[in-house]
């Protein structure tokens, strides 16, 4: 304790962890549930662009794959919406182009010195307190969006077609619902960078699917899970040396692997097959 009070980018690198893992636990089981895991990582990946846009014109990266994310979000809403038979394709497409773009933009900034792998790898360890301050409004907007219209989003993410006939507005709540997706992304992005954030956004929430039956338990668990996650990745960093973005992710990994064998040994076993 001694260690990490006289130390205050750790404090900031545990409590950006904690307010990411907010976004990640809410948001990353709609995506789970609702399986978009490609299209949020089509808009993860079109960030890139919205980065390196900022950086050239000499704006806050923030700002850049802020824009960016919502406007891919919007994008491949769209593109769901209305082209489903070219839908991965199109996808694919959207971001191919937005990492090109953000490439192309880095590569012709005027004395560009930050390293690229920040961005692709991220790092909690260089969290401003500015950038911790984002991160909790981003939260309380994310959250307050979803416990306000919790019912509208659980009927668009598991049955779309019911939801119209109940008078829903789908397009309206999804094109909303990806636009979440997307702030998620954002806060995610300076943790462990554009590669990783699909992985730490859907990870806990794919094992807390594995132990619990309702979306609103399956968002604690996430959440739980994250910071753990989060924590013990920050932890091994320091001891070894090594970037904190990867190691959250492995630690992540792992424990989906082992909860994804246990929920298999758990069905095995209880199921009336298996008990015979």
């Amino acid at each position: 304790m001694d260690l990490l009070s006289s130390l205050g980018f750790l404090q900031s690198a545990l409590l950006a962890g904690l307010l990411a893992s907010i976004g990640c636990g809410v948001m990353g089981s709609y995506v789970v549930v609702k399986r978009i895991g490609y299209m949020a990582g089509g808009i993860a990946h079109s960030v890139l662009g919205g980065i390196g846009a900022a950086l050239f014109f000499g704006a806050a990266p923030q700002a850049g794959a802020l824009a960016a994310a919502l406007a891919a979000a919007l994008l491949i809403g769209i593109i769901r919406l209305r082209w489903r038979e070219q839908e991965d394709t199109l996808i694919g497409a959207v971001w191919a182009i937005g990492m090109s773009v953000g490439v192309l933009f880095l590569a012709k900034t005027p004395g560009y010195g930050t390293d690229l792998t920040n961005y692709l790898f991220g790092n909690i360890l260089l969290v401003s307190g500015a950038g911790l301050w984002q991160t909790a409004l981003l939260d309380l907007l994310t959250t307050g969006l979803v416990v306000a219209f919790y019912r509208p989003f659980l009927a668009v993410s598991f049955d779309e077609e019911f939801a119209r006939l109940r008078g829903v507005p789908v397009t309206l709540f999804y094109l909303l619902f990806l636009c979440l997706v997307a702030l998620s992304v954002v806060v995610l992005v300076q943790l462990v960078g554009l590669i990783l954030v699909i992985a730490l956004l859907t990870l806990p929430a794919a094992i807390a699917a594995h132990h619990v039956q309702t979306l609103g338990r399956m968002m604690v668990l996430a959440t739980i899970l994250g910071i753990a996650f989060t924590t013990s990745g920050i932890a091994l960093s320091w001891r070894w040396d090594l970037p904190s973005g990867p190691l959250i992710i492995l630690v992540a990994g792992a424990a989906y692997l082992l909860s994804a064998l246990a929920a298999r040994w758990r069905e095995r076993h209880t199921s009336p097959e298996g008990a015979v």
